[in-house]
């Protein structure tokens, strides 16, 4: 009890801003280097760390104690080269703040929802195939990993390159993570239920299959008739207008937002229709 009001008497303003300067630090970090390689990285170096206090304190084991006394100072210097990747993708934000700034203010969300929407209007009116998916919270790395590698940054442009009939990627589906093209020529389940409308293609199937396992949102494009459909839950909206594809998205991916009601339930009864 002592030590607590001796702690609780040292918390001055000061020393809870340092607490919450560090704190915000550490999360910055984890924001950084989520779903990343280097997630698994740092989880071993954390192992690694805890693993040395617990016993690198025992004089029963020198060797063990040399051993880390010689690999800690190692592992410090090989920090900034094993992430590099990620704090040269912190740098470039902090140069681009003064941008960030100045923009209008759209979030995140609604930047990777309007690129994508633009994409699905342009390929649907060329008539070329194709399957997008949104991951959201559940992860879908087993899926990027049957892909080719891209971790490309999301254009319209890129999504149409890809999906052109001459490209070798065309016919897999491309999966984006926080707003970047994590890969594309993806290998996507088939759905295991039977379609409402059995005439539907594999990638229709497909993209339903990939929501019925997670949260994700899968825009479908079909090269026959050149239309437009959205997978979600396990379901199939089909025949989006291309002029509210965009809200369609922004009701599904944020469905606490007031408009998500009366949206969704416009595309009910459009998929509906014969």
């Amino acid at each position: 009890m002592v030590e607590l009001l001796w702690l609780l008497q040292r918390l001055t303003p000061l020393a809870l801003l340092d607490i919450a300067l560090v704190a915000l630090l550490f999360f910055g970090v984890l924001l950084l280097v989520r779903a990343t390689q280097a997630i698994s990285v740092l989880r071993g170096l954390v192992i690694l760390g805890v693993i040395s206090l617990a016993l690198g304190g025992s004089s029963q084991l020198p060797a063990f104690n040399l051993v880390m006394r010689t690999v800690l100072p190692a592992l410090l210097v090989a920090i900034p080269v094993i992430f590099q990747p990620e704090l040269r993708r912190a740098l470039e934000r902090l140069g681009r703040f003064n941008e960030v700034l100045t923009a209008p203010r759209r979030s995140e969300t609604e930047i990777v929802v309007h690129k994508v929407s633009e994409a699905a209007r342009r390929l649907a009116n060329k008539r070329h195939g194709a399957l997008i998916v949104l991951e959201r919270e559940t992860g879908l790395q087993h899926l990027i990993d049957s892909g080719v590698r891209l971790d490309a940054e999301l254009s319209p442009e890129l999504l149409l390159a890809i999906f052109d009939p001459h490209s070798p990627l065309h016919d897999g589906g491309v999966i984006i993570r926080q707003g970047r093209v994590a890969a594309a020529g993806c290998v996507l389940p088939l759905t295991t239920s039977t379609p409402e409308d059995v005439r539907i293609g594999l990638r229709h199937r497909a993209g339903i299959g990939v929501t019925e396992g997670s949260d994700a949102v899968a825009i479908i494009v079909s090269e026959e008739r050149g239309t437009i459909s959205l997978a979600h839950s396990g379901r199939l909206i089909r025949r989006i207008d291309p002029a509210h594809l965009e809200s369609a998205l922004i009701a599904l991916i944020q469905p606490a937002l007031p408009r998500a009601t009366s949206l969704l339930g416009l595309f009910r009864q459009e998929r509906d229709r014969p």
